[in-house]
């Protein structure tokens, strides 16, 4: 039983979660999950329209029910929790502007603020109380991807599989279970968490629906653990858990460390470029060599990426992309994007990614190459080194420690918030007013006054 195992890591996550106060967060970690939040609505709100997301609602309305007390982001429609969760993080991951945790290769806000919002909305939570449900999400979940390791992100698509028990933790927490209760929780999660990265080869959907289901999959146990439904006790660290099944460089250490002194949620990178985020670092690497050697695409015969082993493993999928998400995993689409068009942002991708021309002449002068030194320092830092050699001889090199939008390159207020709009405004979603009304009112969560109520002034 969970009560007779106190110090098992499941049980300690467990523990913390439970205990958790929004007047323990230091408040700068509640204002860094607020930009998260608002980082994160203007992503689901850019999923508007993308098939996959189309398809995923279609689903949701053939089988859910036609109204409810849960928001639908893209359509605004109202059903179930479930269904809105659903959607609503099928909707998150599409356009790939999502946040993303660099030691775990985490992407949380896509299956957290999807699970809570709709349940928040449902259960008519305080801002307060949702904001530390979140929180606690990004703590267990993120330290779930750490413990998981990098031989599980070969396979496994940690957003997927470390995602399901993060949003089990998040709505737990949002419901008010206790230890035991959310030990089940967490246990029902895992059981169901899921997600191959074999979806890149052939430039199929999967990717929207690991975040549909781990978001779903994670609400479901926290509603079954409050109704007294057992799930295992150590799903992620037993010897039939996760772990066992998922990973052979697991260390259990990575669950439990620094519990409620490290916010791990603060260390939390922003997505500057549209793209998977291992493009970033030599995105950044090559855009700052262009401009100090006032280079343009023409004048460059060959780029060399200097990349980690898991860059190769999942950007090495794709050779020519068939697809404008396939071309964001693309090395060489991305680096012809920010060569010949001078950014890899939305309106890029839909408008050059695969349209021949420049970017695809370049996509052919780019090469991935391992390198020890950034493959040492990844995950916990994900470094971008770049060589080039130019149409006339020379050879440069380029190096960027932290992307954009990393903890110590982050965005600042005014960035984050022209990001979102930029998002909201993709394919309709809202409108630049309709979304700044919403990012005042995620800046208020905090409020003693405050609800959970952050998109209802969107019009359908």
């Amino acid at each position: 039983m969970v009560q007779e195992a106190a110090d098992w890591p499941t049980a300690r996550l467990c523990s913390f979660v439970a205990e958790l106060g929004f007047e323990q967060v230091p408040p700068r970690v509640v204002h860094f999950a607020k930009g998260l939040m608002i980082d994160w609505l203007g992503s689901a709100l850019a999923g508007k329209g993308a098939p996959q997301v189309e398809i995923i609602e279609g689903f949701a309305r053939a089988m859910g029910p036609t109204d409810g007390p849960s928001t639908v982001i893209p359509t605004r429609r109202r059903t179930s929790p479930y269904f809105a969760a659903m959607v609503n993080a099928a909707a998150s991951h599409v356009v790939e502007q999502d946040d993303v945790h660099n030691g775990s290769v985490f992407h949380p806000a896509a299956v957290i603020f999807p699970a809570v919002l709709a349940v928040a909305e449902a259960e008519k939570k305080t801002g307060r109380e949702m904001l530390t449900a979140c929180i606690a999400g990004y703590e267990v979940g993120i330290r779930v991807g750490e413990f998981l390791g990098r031989s599980h992100y070969e396979i496994f698509h940690t957003t997927g599989t470390a995602g399901a028990v993060a949003a089990a933790a998040a709505v737990g927490k949002l419901i008010g279970l206790d230890a035991v209760r959310l030990n089940h929780a967490l246990g029902s999660a895992g059981t169901q968490a899921a997600g191959l990265w074999e979806f890149l080869r052939d430039a199929a959907d999967s990717k929207q629906l690991h975040t549909a289901r781990a978001a779903a999959n994670g609400l479901t146990a926290a509603y079954l653990a409050r109704d007294g439904f057992r799930g295992a006790a150590r799903i992620l660290e037993g010897k039939k858990g996760m772990a066992a099944g998922m990973s052979s460089d697991a260390d259990p250490a990575r669950l439990t460390a620094g519990l409620g002194s490290r916010w791990a949620t603060e260390e939390t990178s922003f997505k500057w470029h549209a793209s998977c985020r291992h493009t970033h670092p030599a995105a950044d690497a090559l855009q700052l060599l262009m401009r100090r050697e006032g280079l343009g695409a023409g004048d460059i015969a060959e780029v060399v990426a200097q990349v980690h082993q898991g860059a190769i493993d999942v950007l090495g999928a794709v050779d020519i992309p068939q697809t404008i998400h396939q071309a964001k995993f693309s090395m060489g689409t991305v680096l012809g994007l920010i060569a010949v068009h001078g950014v890899a942002d939305l309106d890029a991708f839909e408008r050059h990614a695969l349209a021949g021309g420049g970017v695809a002449a370049f996509r052919s002068k780019v090469r991935m190459e391992f390198d020890r030194e950034v493959d040492t320092l990844y995950p916990k830092q994900w470094v971008g080194k770049v060589r080039v050699t130019t149409v006339d001889g020379r050879s440069l090199s380029a190096r960027v420690d932290e992307p954009k939008g990393d903890p110590g390159n982050t965005l600042a207020r005014q960035e984050l918030e022209a990001k979102a709009v930029r998002l909201a405004e993709f394919r309709g979603g809202a409108t630049a007013d309709e979304m700044r009304a919403s990012i005042a009112r995620i800046w208020a969560l905090d409020h003693p006054e405050s609800s959970a109520d952050i998109v209802a002034r969107l019009p359908a």
